[in-house]
């Protein structure tokens, strides 16, 4: 990424977007139906990780790009790397959000940053999210988007614990029909998720991907459920793509008042962690 195509970008630095929405039981039921038992059941009436379903951008068919995601150019910068991805963040949980208010999604974009990575180029978008619950500030976020050339995809190192009943909490084996569910609740038509034949043709994947959200959602609540209440910070980060079939491992490293998740699949491979804190 040279610089003249870095300074093409910098209109977007400090673009801002605002989204309303209504937190319905409706969505609150289908969450649960998509994620349970695998949900912490102490949230008060609103599941964690819901804010992810909420406020979200409703594209036109006719302006999404090949691989589904929205054309380049709207409220994110137009990056000239054809593979997008989420990376990682940082959730602050400051209030529980309510059902039936109405939910403002409040986001800027904070940094646009150019590396070079093993496989090539990479463009790191941050965005911040805030979420307020009528009045109510009640979710700040700091989102890390990755933009990358298309290639095999690093299927990072073997976990030197893998299989540790110590640190296992849970197991589940992800399904094309869980991933095409938790695709319809985020309203994401990224097709990596649901069409094998262009995630493992076009963009080099094995199999159907893991949803990121979905993987920070099941190990945000494992962490609640370690806290017995919400993590006040949540910050997670993907380490490698997690493709179907496998076996989804949720595993929980806690030294008393925070502590360490992460998913893994059966080889001990990570794909997802987080640190979490209850203050």
């Amino acid at each position: 990424m040279g610089e003249i195509e870095l300074d093409a970008l910098a209109p977007w630095m400090g673009r801002t977007e605002t989204k309303e929405d209504v937190l319905t039981q409706g969505l609150i039921d289908k969450f649960r139906a998509t994620l349970d038992p695998h949900l912490w059941d102490g949230a008060g009436g609103v599941p964690l990780g819901i804010h992810w379903c909420i406020a979200l951008d409703t594209v036109p068919a006719a302006a999404l790009s090949e691989d589904g995601h929205a054309a380049r150019g709207g409220f994110l910068p137009p990056v000239p790397l054809p593979a997008r991805m989420w990376a990682g963040g940082d959730v602050t949980h400051i209030a529980p959000l309510k059902i039936g208010e109405t939910i403002t999604r409040r986001s800027s974009i904070r940094n646009i940053v150019a590396k070079q990575g093993r496989s090539g180029p990479l463009v790191f978008v941050t965005v911040e999210h805030e979420y307020l619950s009528g009045n109510r500030l009640c979710i700040r976020e700091q989102q890390s988007i990755v933009y990358r050339e298309i290639s095999t995809p690093r299927t990072g190192e073997s976990a030197p614990d893998a299989g540790d009943p110590t640190t296992l909490r849970l197991t589940l084996t992800p399904d094309p029909v869980l991933l095409f569910r938790y695709s319809a609740l985020t309203f994401n038509a990224h097709r990596i998720h649901y069409d094998r034949i262009y995630a493992t043709e076009t963009e080099a994947y094995s199999g159907l991907v893991v949803h990121g959200p979905l993987q920070a959602t099941l190990l945000l609540n494992l962490a609640a459920d370690a806290l017995k209440t919400s993590p006040y910070r949540f910050s997670f980060r993907g380490l490698a793509p997690l493709t179907l079939p496998c076996e989804l491992q949720l595993h929980n490293e806690e030294t008393g008042t925070s502590g360490t998740v992460w998913c893994q699949d059966q080889k001990g491979l990570r794909s997802f962690s987080a640190e979490y804190a209850a203050v």
